[in-house]
């Protein structure tokens, strides 16, 4: 916190007391307002090194590993991206370092898809998947796997 707060009300959230210097969690929208207001500083740890982290992993697995992806990795990177195009528009932020990022997340995303795709046309079961799978990718896999059995299904005449 930049400075002290007591009985503070943002929304139906309530805060007692809150001293300068002070650190704590709160939920990310009582957390942007206070940044907004300038009353706290975000501790957060950039975007960006969870991203090139993930993209260096998800480059060393081989073709049909996954790794690991916390469950709100694409709503952090769809808000970082918005961040730093709201940035560029207003003056605030370099466009190569959107476009770096954009990049990034693009290699990232389509290394994963195509990880998926040659998962979901397999006989892997999406359980051996789930922990590895973000919110948003269990949902495409479900998906593109059940469009591969039937393709398969309607080749072969019935059988999968």
């Amino acid at each position: 916190m930049r400075s002290s707060v007591e009985n503070l009300d943002i929304g139906d959230f309530h805060i007692e007391r809150l001293g300068e210097g002070e650190s704590v969690d709160l939920p990310r929208w009582v957390a942007d307002e206070l940044v907004t207001q300038g009353m706290a500083e975000s501790s957060e740890t950039p975007f960006e090194n969870e991203i090139f982290s993930a993209l260096s992993k998800e480059k060393m697995m081989g073709p049909l590993q996954l790794s690991g992806l916390p469950g709100d990795f694409y709503v952090k990177m769809r808000r970082r991206l918005g961040a730093l195009s709201s940035g560029v528009s207003e003056g605030k932020s370099r466009r190569d370092e959107l476009e770096r990022l954009r990049a990034v997340c693009y290699d990232l995303v389509g290394i994963r898809l195509s990880k998926l795709l040659s998962l979901s046309s397999s006989s892997t079961p999406a359980t051996s998947l789930a922990e590895k799978l973000t919110p948003e990718e269990s949902a495409f896999f479900a998906i593109s796997q059940s469009l591969s059995k039937e393709w398969k299904a309607g080749l072969l005449g019935g059988g999968k």
